[in-house]
Parts: structure tokens; sequence; C-alpha cells
């Protein structure tokens, strides 16, 4: 039985809110899960102190004993110095796609179209 530290989904329509939870992997995001383990509530302000709440006594206990936490559970714990996270590195994501690609190559022949008229019209003005 693969055990994960996760976020399970709480409060009403557009009201999120967080319990962080140890369950087994194979169950359902808001099902049955075996110990509670902290809450994260996204709506108060990232410098409030109750935003984010852990028991970290027993979250080291289960990364002890093999629980695997999820993504955004470690970015958590990381800032809680209960557990280390690597960095992660996509350049790629930061690159436009093709069709931006696209319209910015297009845009930069009109400017340049249109210069060229311009100087064009200014030499036979003369």
């Amino acid at each position: 039985m693969s055990l994960k530290i996760r976020l399970a989904r709480g409060g009403s329509k557009k009201r999120p809110y967080y319990t962080v939870v140890l369950a087994d992997a194979r169950s359902p995001r808001d099902g049955r899960f075996l110990e509670k383990l902290g809450s994260w509530n996204p709506m108060l302000a990232k410098d409030n102190p109750a935003r984010i709440e852990l028991n970290a006594e027993r979250i080291q206990h289960w990364i002890e004993n093999g629980a695997q936490p999820t993504d955004r559970v470690l970015r958590f714990l990381a800032d809680a110095n209960i557990a280390t996270r690597d960095a992660k590195n996509n350049p790629e994501k930061a690159k436009p796609g093709k069709k931006a690609t696209e319209r910015a190559a297009e845009k930069a022949q009109k400017i340049e179209d249109a210069k060229a008229a311009a100087a064009e019209a200014a030499a036979s003005a003369e």
C-alpha cells in the first residue's frame, strides 16, 4: 500500500479550503484518508500565519515510514523546512508558442514593409 501526503478539497463553490491528509494513493481525492496532518486556506493573505498549518512531527513520522508528498504539499513542507524540494527548471515553458511566433514575425514584416514604403515615397518626392 503506497501512501501519499496530499490535499483534500473542502469548502463551498469558489471558496476552497484544503486539508493536508495522509491517504492511500488509490483512494479518491476527497475520499477516505488515514490521518489529517494540516490545512491550507488559499483565501487568506500569503503573509497570514494561519494560511498553512502543518503537524510537522506527524508529517516527519510518515515521510520516514515511506509516505510520498505530492508536489504542492512538498512546496509547503520545503517552506516549513520539513523536507527538501529540488528546484524545477523548464526553459521551454517560457518560449512563445507557434502561433505567437508567427504573429510576431508577421508584425515585424509589416513594420519593415511600411518603413521601406516610407523610404521609397521620400526618395521619389525629391
